[in-house]
This record gives C-alpha cells, sequence and structure tokens, in this order.
C-alpha cells in the first residue's frame, strides 16, 4: 500500500538517487545474466551509480521526447532506436494537432536522437541483451511516454525479463508497466501528489552530453582495467 505524501527535495542530485535506486535492486547484483541501460541524458548518471553498485556491464537506449510544439515540456509522445514511435493520442487529439505535425516533429527528434547515437556510442557496439534481464534506468518517470517507447524498443531485441527502475515515479504511470508482458516496474518512491521529476531533486540541472560520454567513456576504462 502506499502511503499518500508531499515530498520535496527528495535526491541531492542524480549520483544520490542512483545509489539510492541501487538499493531497491541488490536481488540483481553480481549477476552475469543483468544488463544496466541507462536513457539519456538525464538517465544516463542514475544508471551509472546502479550499474557500478550491482555490478553490471551499462549501456544507453536512446530515447527522445516528442514535445508540442510551442510548450515542449508537455509530451505528446517519445521515440525510441529501431523507429519505435509512442504517441499520446489523447493530448493530440485534445489539442488538435495536425498529423503533418506530429511527424515532423518526430522526424526532427529522430535526426537528434541518431545524432546522439553516433556522438554517445561512438565505435562501441551496444550491449547484447539477448535472453538477458534488462534494467532500464531513468531518472524519474511523470507521463511513462518516453520509459514505454524505451520498453518497446528493448523487446525488438528479444531479452529474457525488462525491469524499469526509477528513483521516483508517478503511482499509476508505475503501475502501468506491471500489466505489461515480462515487465518489471521499480520507482523506488512515489509521492502523491506527483508533479514534475526535478521537483523531487535539490540539484537538477541539464545532464550535458560530455557527461554521458565522461560516463560510459569512465565504464570501458573500468572493464579495460579489470
Amino acid at each position: 500500500m502506499v502511503t499518500n505524501i508531499f515530498v520535496t527535495n527528495i535526491f541531492k542530485d542524480r549520483q544520490d538517487a542512483g545509489q539510492f535506486l541501487a538499493k531497491r535492486l541488490q536481488k540483481y547484483r553480481n549477476r552475469d545474466d543483468v544488463v544496466v541501460l541507462g536513457l539519456p541524458r538525464g538517465g544516463v548518471p542514475v544508471a551509472y551509480e546502479v550499474a557500478k553498485a550491482l555490478h553490471a556491464p551499462l549501456d544507453i537506449l536512446l530515447v527522445r521526447k516528442l514535445g508540442v510544439p510551442g510548450f515542449e515540456e508537455y509530451a505528446m509522445g517519445a521515440i525510441a532506436s529501431g523507429g519505435i514511435r509512442v504517441l499520446n493520442q489523447a493530448l493530440v487529439s485534445e489539442l488538435d494537432i495536425p498529423e503533418q505535425i506530429v511527424d515532423e516533429v518526430t522526424a526532427r527528434e529522430f535526426t537528434e536522437l541518431e545524432r546522439q547515437e553516433r556522438l554517445y556510442r561512438g565505435a562501441r557496439h551496444s550491449l547484447d541483451v539477448t535472453g538477458k534481464t534488462a534494467i532500464v534506468v531513468d531518472d524519474g518517470m511523470a507521463t511513462g511516454f518516453t520509459m514505454r517507447a524505451a520498453v518497446r524498443a528493448l523487446r525488438k531485441k528479444n531479452p529474457r525479463k525488462i525491469v524499469i527502475a526509477v528513483p521516483v515515479g508517478d503511482r499509476e504511470v508505475c503501475n502501468s508497466f506491471t500489466h505489461e508482458a515480462d515487465t518489471i516496474a521499480i520507482c523506488a518512491t512515489m509521492p502523491q501528489p506527483f508533479h514534475a521529476v526535478g521537483g523531487f531533486y535539490r540539484h537538477f540541472s541539464q545532464t550535458t552530453d560530455a557527461e554521458v560520454r565522461q560516463l560510459l567513456s569512465q565504464v570501458e576504462q573500468t572493464k579495460a582495467a579489470a
């Protein structure tokens, strides 16, 4: 049973949130069938801490929010690698957003997704998740559209199980994933009422491309030294 509470500034920053989340994931520690996937950009610092605590390999899973034109903070959907698109049909209909505009935003975000893929991954190949437990990490989950796009893209890679893991999330959204096959949703905290993810962090500055590349580079250096 979830207690209805209002909490602000639960976490100091994404590093703190990742360490907190990792404590909820200890059953996956030291297992050779587990991989951790961070959603760039903000999910990567959280995923880095989770992967480090679990002694699991880390990779990225590219997703992009589809913002409403002129009000980009509102998501009308999301895209993910592999041509995946998830739309908030109710919002698109309510705002009477033309299909052409949705397609234009989608094309623009796919271009940015491809840029990030080249920038972050470089010559590195993505981790093989076939038959494994894939833990997908973000810094929070409000509407769930980016996570839903990520899960649909990941299913194409045939993992054995998908574990959605976020430090903080909307209870209804978190629970909605429990109805999906082979998917477990772990939201470390589910404050009520829920507001923007950033409201639960004291420091929530935008994660930069350079920070994502640095964290992935640190993982490579650690593997090389092992």
